[in-house]
């Protein structure tokens, strides 16, 4: 049996509208924060929300998981914390059949669906470093043994930049880890009002489960199967390059940046893009899918040197550039953005008709 395209990405459309509902039921505003964290949910990336305190991003990630039918677990770190911790460890129990002691692996609240690690940048590198094996292999290995973890695996931090004292700025391996980089801004007006008429009284909402984990990982493997163009792959692969201060990089990166983004964000571009265009109803991505998360992806992968500095200038700005100087001096395909989506998406309906008719 052939499957529904058109279906499958209007299920994940009602699944992804489900939670945002149930999201703010509890969270006011922050609309486009909570698209970005269902756009990296659905590429199995992890989140790093960035923003002073009072801005929610606790309940945010809080609410998002309890939309969620999946395993949640929340670590909140300090500066005694240690690696074992987050990962578990290995202690004596005694065998009550054979009164042998024995080692036993204890896990540490890793093991689980939706890891919420609150202020992240609040514990020493060396217990930083114990999430590594996790995001990026989605295993721990302790005492010589490796354990894999659930499925999915979604790591979301919280990080407050104005707070220098008793912190330990994340090191830039562990940053590139992170698909996403957001920025939690303040709330308008109207928002702080509801806020805090929500707050304020007696009573209080609650979200429900709407989601289970075979609906995520079927969204997840959706992504997956998109296809892309590949005048859209080289547009992503050009806003990474660009960002990066050599030959190919314009005067302005090379006189403000130390160094750019790696592979993985392109690769991050690419997936980013594909769950943007799905969650928005559509069967091929182009160009605005993937500049929709690339300051979100490339932000933490940009390291400003000491001009950008002296001169104020932020990652943010730095990527408007690049995006300025692909559309401005890009090849026709870019200048004829609009009659190329017309034919991507018909050329992309047709793979995945013909992708699904070959599996079936």
């Amino acid at each position: 049996m052939v499957t529904d395209i058109k279906k499958a990405v209007s299920d994940v459309q009602q699944l992804c509208r489900s939670i945002r509902e149930q999201v703010a039921v509890e969270v006011v505003g922050q609309s486009e924060v909570i698209e970005q964290m269902l756009i990296a949910m659905l590429c199995e990336g992890h989140c790093l929300l960035v923003g002073v305190p009072g801005l929610a991003k606790t309940l945010m990630v809080q609410t998002l998981a309890n939309t969620m039918n999946l395993s949640f677990g929340r670590i909140q770190f300090t500066p005694d914390l240690m690696p074992t911790d987050i990962t578990g460890t290995e202690i004596i129990q005694e065998n009550g059949e054979t009164g042998q002691r024995e080692l036993e692996f204890k896990r540490g609240p890793l093991f689980t669906n939706v890891l919420l690690a609150d202020e992240i940048n609040r514990t020493p590198p060396k217990t930083q470093a114990a999430l590594l094996e996790g995001m990026q292999e989605r295993q721990v290995t302790v005492g010589g043994k490796t354990r894999e973890l659930s499925s999915p695996f979604f790591v979301l931090a919280t990080q407050n930049p104005i707070e220098q004292e008793g912190t330990y700025p994340l090191p830039e391996a562990q940053l590139d880890r992170f698909m996403f980089q957001l920025m939690i801004d303040y709330p308008t007006e109207e928002e702080e009002l509801e806020i805090v008429q929500r707050t304020t009284g007696l009573q209080h909402n609650t979200v429900e489960q709407v989601v289970g984990a075979d609906d995520i990982e079927r969204a997840i493997a959706l992504v997956r199967e998109m296809p892309v163009a590949s005048h859209v792959t080289q547009f992503a692969i050009g806003l990474a390059r660009y960002s990066r201060p050599n030959d190919d990089a314009s005067d302005f990166v090379r006189e403000h940046v130390a160094w750019g983004g790696g592979p993985r964000s392109s690769q991050f571009l690419v997936l980013g893009a594909k769950a943007h265009a799905l969650l928005h109803g559509r069967l091929s991505v182009d160009y605005d899918d993937v500049v929709a998360v690339a300051h979100s992806v490339l932000r933490h992968r940009i390291r400003l040197n000491y001009s950008a500095t002296a001169s104020q200038i932020t990652p943010d700005e730095v990527i408007d550039h690049i995006i300025q100087q692909l559309n401005s001096s890009g090849s026709a395909e870019i200048d004829n953005h609009s009659t190329l989506t017309r034919e991507q998406r018909d050329q992309s309906s047709k793979v995945f008709r013909s992708e699904d008719a070959s599996s079936s």
